[in-house]
């Protein structure tokens, strides 16, 4: 989306028009223009709400990872995925509750970071 004011009230009042609660959201700015990487609780109404919005959009799987809370934690599914030959387009955190954080890779190739983290995967 174009890095300017107000974008990403827009993209949350389509979202929110369509009753979709965000899970996770993570963005970064390149010049003129905002990567957006967000997932809501509903594959089907966040792509419609997007859709409905005209907002330019890809979708890509992910694999989200509930790990402790403590250093090392990241570092460790990093390389298990970096030694799998898997490279990461994004990372960011989705939510944290007690001693655990959620984490969102999206690696490219899912199958294989699946494969790689078997039961990390949540």
């Amino acid at each position: 989306m174009t890095n300017r004011p107000g974008e990403l009230a827009r993209v949350a009042t389509s979202l929110s028009r369509q009753g979709v609660s965000i899970k996770a959201l993570a963005a970064s700015a390149d010049g003129g223009h905002v990567t957006l990487h967000l997932i809501g609780h509903d594959v089907e109404a966040t792509r419609n709400a997007l859709t409905s919005g005209s907002f330019q959009f890809e979708e890509q799987e992910v694999v989200v990872v509930l790990l402790e809370d403590k250093a090392g934690e990241i570092a460790r599914i990093a390389a298990q995925l970096g030694d799998a030959g898997i490279n990461l387009n994004a990372v960011y955190l989705a939510g944290r509750a007690d001693d655990m954080v959620e984490v969102v890779f999206a690696p490219d190739d899912v199958k294989k970071a699946k494969k790689v983290l078997g039961d990390e995967v949540s």
